[in-house]
């Protein structure tokens, strides 16, 4: 059972763990930010910078699931 669906599993834990990466990063982005007294502007690149590297994942996904479906990255 677990040999035959070791591909899926490697999948799904990749993901939550590139999900929790990305918390713990925005958690560590806030702390610094909060502490050193950080103007408006400066947050917004910083957490936009993080977000944008996070939906690029995301987008990496989709495109990856497309491109398997269609036959494109067999």
């Amino acid at each position: 059972m677990l040999a035959k669906n070791y591909e899926l599993i490697e999948t799904i834990m990749l993901n939550a763990g590139l999900v929790c990466l990305f918390a713990l990063m925005g958690f560590a982005v806030h702390d610094v930010l909060k502490k050193n007294d950080v103007p408006m502007i400066g947050r917004v690149v910083a957490y936009g910078v993080l977000g944008l590297g996070a939906m690029g994942f995301v987008a990496k996904g989709i495109i990856q699931i497309f491109w398997t479906t269609s036959g494109v990255g067999s």
